[in-house]
């Protein structure tokens, strides 16, 4: 006769982690499992890959990167002391490397699991320097049968996570660095209730928080039980380590009068050979040494709503590459604009107004109006405005080139002679005081190339790369209901777009109206529809046809645009890749 399952104290330790910085890294895993058993749990799981950071690219062609993570993690192992943790790691294997997950307990390395599936697809590269796994891995942890997964093996219907519960996992858990895009946390934790149904298994899923160059990582890491209901959920965005206790032994009862998956056992064992590795097991600690934290509920932390989410994701995304690639400080241009609007209230939210340093370099071209606007949201803000009129420099380009213009009329030359000149101001401070030049073009102007090589878009991060115009009105109205008060002033809520390069200039002279080009460009960009669908939506033939050239011909300039941060499915970069010399049209 088997011994009642009892509850199992778990914990979810989503980190911050840096990509390469192992010490580091090691060091906020070990806090971590120290503070998972004071407060009682008997399994802690962290993200997939944490002990190198999420991801780690072509460090994992190096022998010695991945020497260096192996001896980091004997040295977690030897930690793992009346507490069960699963970390995860690359595991070099003679010639390959597998992105794998320790099994740490009674301080050694209990066993490993190899992940199943690797994506290859979006933002993800993992067949390039991944050997995939071949089989399903349980362990056991005070007599619980607890499944093995890493990120994108539960994705999908199937193996890994059924063997797992066909050979008896009460519990699987599923450590994973899974890219935020607008809405994901809710679409991924639906999932997650789905698989927790179909195999009769609770489910504890680990996601990275904090950020990679372009990449954000949204944390809500949740405990789901046999019936699909979240136990606990972990905040968005921040690092958390989540305590909460599964009812496991109900599993087993329900199991008992939902018999659909008996069939299925009978087949994999008709098969022959055990279903999954056997890790090992241990006997892990569940007394609290925090008077207390066994008597607390478990947190469920509540999803943001949707404005707020993708500004925080923009806020995250700014603050890590900032603060992991050591700035100083951030300098921006502070046109009176929205975008420019936008990027400020971002910065300041993300490293302070100390640390955020403004611009305002107005041309003879620029209205009285949008300089006072910057003006405002610079000291409402509360950074300091740099005043850098650019009227004498324009008047010395038009000598030097004087005589090779001679006999043209104006024209975008002169316009984009005025952007070159703020980057080359905003890049000479950026070389004098150490700070990251963030630019303020959106995905809009991005995508059909209203925006300057050199000028505009001279930078080290472009906040709004992945931000279709709409989102960024949106986004500022969101923030400024938010802090109750007009952080950006309603003129420029109000006022139509203009870059002001030449008199009474409106971007609706150059381009459709931004609704209506969001609407072609969300089309085009973010689902790949041709013109002819397009136009079947509803939308106009001349100004599809119209962005789909704009579109096209700007590959060039995207290619040299600065990293920015990834907010939806379909970024510039890393998501969108298509040839700079390429004559399919649309």
């Amino acid at each position: 006769m088997s011994a009642r399952t009892e509850p199992l104290r778990c914990a979810l330790a989503q980190i911050d982690a840096t990509v390469g910085d192992i010490p580091g890294n090691a060091a906020k895993i070990a806090a971590a499992m120290v503070q998972a058993r004071e407060r009682g749990a008997a399994l802690v799981v962290f993200p997939e890959l944490a002990l190198t950071g999420y991801p780690p690219e072509d460090l994992l062609l190096k022998p010695h990167f991945l020497d260096d993570a192996a001896e980091a993690l004997r040295g977690l192992a030897a930690q793992a002391i009346d507490v069960a943790a699963v970390v995860g790691f690359p595991e070099r294997d003679g010639g390959d490397v597998y992105n794998a997950a320790a099994v740490l307990a009674d301080g050694a390395v209990a066993g490993v699991y190899r992940k199943l599936r690797l994506p290859n697809y979006g933002v993800f590269d993992e067949q390039r320097y991944f050997q995939a796994g071949e089989r399903p891995a349980t362990f056991e942890v005070n007599g619980a049968t607890v499944g093995v997964t890493i990120c994108e093996d539960i994705w999908e219907p199937g193996p890994p996570a059924t063997e797992e519960a066909l050979a008896g996992a009460e519990l699987v858990v599923n450590l994973s660095a899974s890219p935020y895009h607008r809405g994901k946390g809710v679409e991924r934790e639906r999932m997650l209730a789905q698989r927790a149904r179909d195999s009769l298994v609770a489910v504890l899923f680990c996601n990275a928080v904090g950020t990679q160059d372009e990449l954000v990582f949204d944390g809500h890491s949740v405990a789901i039980d046999h019936t699909g209901a979240t136990v606990a959920r972990a905040p968005q965005f921040e690092e958390s380590i989540a305590v909460c206790t599964l009812d496991l032994g109900a599993i087993a009862g329900a199991r008992l009068r939902d018999p659909r998956h008996r069939g299925e056992y009978r087949a994999a064992r008709a098969r022959g050979g055990p279903l999954v590795d056997r890790l090992g097991a241990t006997r892990a600690s569940s007394r609290p040494t925090i008077p207390g934290s066994d008597t607390l509920p478990p947190y469920r932390a509540t999803p943001l709503g949707d404005a707020e989410e993708v500004y925080t994701a923009l806020v995250t995304g700014v603050r890590g590459y900032v603060e992991k690639n050591g700035f100083g400080g951030v300098v921006l241009g502070l046109s009176g604009g929205i975008d420019s609007a936008l990027v400020a209230l971002v910065a300041v939210d993300a490293v302070g107004p100390d640390r955020t340093h403004t611009v305002v370099m107005p041309s003879p071209h620029s209205s009285d109006a949008t300089q006072d606007d910057a003006r405002a949201i610079a000291a409402n803000l509360g950074t300091d405005a740099l005043e850098l009129p650019i009227d004498g420099a324009m008047e010395v380009y038009e000598r030097l080139l004087a005589e090779p213009f001679a006999g043209r009329e104006a024209d975008l030359t002169e316009e984009n002679l005025q952007a070159r000149i703020r980057g080359n101001l905003l890049m000479a401070l950026s070389n004098k005081f150490g700070w990251l030049v963030l630019t303020t073009g959106n995905k809009s102007e991005l995508s059909v190339g209203y925006s300057t090589l050199y000028g505009d878009m001279a930078g080290g991060y472009a906040v709004l790369k992945d931000v279709f115009k709409g989102w960024v009105y949106r986004l500022v109205r969101w923030r400024n209901e938010d802090a109750g008060r007009e952080l950006v002033p309603a003129s420029v809520i109000e006022r139509a777009p203009s870059a002001e390069l030449r008199a009474d200039q409106r971007d609706e002279d150059s381009l459709p109206p931004y609704d209506l080009l969001d609407q072609i460009l969300e089309g085009y960009v973010e689902h790949d529809l041709d013109a002819t669908s397009l136009v079947t939506r509803g939308l106009p033939a001349d100004e599809v046809a119209r962005v789909i050239g704009l579109v096209d011909g700007a590959e060039h300039k995207r290619r040299q645009a600065p990293p920015g941060v990834r907010v939806t499915t379909r970024a510039f970069g890393r998501d969108r890749r298509l040839p700079i010399t390429n004559r399919y049209g649309g």
